[in-house]
């Protein structure tokens, strides 16, 4: 039996992948601290992780500063379409 980390196995064997770095811009905490508090009470009780960015790009595009309930209905309905896609994929009847 090999040892805990497979001593057969090539050690940093992801690191020479074909597909783009993608770095960072900024913090993700400090996006997230950054957000509209009512965006913000949205994701901390949102049913799936959330990136900050893609929750303030749905936010902005349908008129959060204007219309708050609005904008967290709206989000509410795209995190529950992805839940029901997301049930399908594991067999769930709903």
């Amino acid at each position: 039996m090999q040892g805990q980390f497979g001593q057969g196995r090539k050690v940093g064997r992801n690191l020479h992948s074909s597909l783009k770095r993608r770095r960072r811009q900024t913090a993700p905490m400090q996006v997230y601290d950054s957000l509209p508090p009512g965006l913000r009470q949205w994701l901390a009780a949102a049913s799936l992780p959330w990136s900050p960015v893609s929750a303030q790009k749905i936010w902005n595009r349908v008129g959060g500063a204007r219309d708050p309930s609005a904008a967290r209905m709206r989000l509410d309905e795209i995190e529950q379409a992805m839940l029901q896609r997301d049930a399908g994929v594991w067999g769930a009847k709903s």
